[in-house]
């Protein structure tokens, strides 16, 4: 069964492009615009791993991944941070949030699906 993969990114040429890649890798892809949208998916849907941006309106990664680690059905759920922020100190915060890793863009799709699988397995 293929793994299912949430994108939350309030740019849609990055949505598009993530999706592009991971559906090739054989990834069944559900998007969201921010962490607002991100957590609505999350009433319906249960994905493998989950990509966010950091810098998004209205809840940004941050709240978003915040979010997530509260909700007990989804506290486990890896959530990786895909963004083009290489700032040591979002990257502590995000991990302090509960972020499972750190990707900056422009990401490379090998690089990210094997980060996926990696954080899936």
């Amino acid at each position: 069964m293929a793994l299912t993969v949430l994108t939350v990114d309030d740019s849609r040429t990055m949505r598009d492009m993530l999706k592009h890649s991971l559906v090739a890798a054989g990834f069944r892809v559900l998007q969201a615009e921010d962490g607002i949208d991100g957590l609505e998916v999350l009433k319906t849907e249960t994905p493998d791993v989950v990509v966010t941006d950091i810098n998004m309106p209205r809840l940004d990664g941050f709240g978003f991944i915040e979010a997530v680690r509260r909700d007990v059905e989804r506290r486990s759920m890896p959530v990786l941070v895909l963004t083009t922020e290489a700032d040591a100190e979002k990257k502590s915060r995000a991990k302090a949030a509960g972020a499972t890793g750190w990707i900056v863009k422009p990401f490379d799709p090998v690089k990210l699906v094997d980060a996926i699988r990696r954080v899936a397995a």
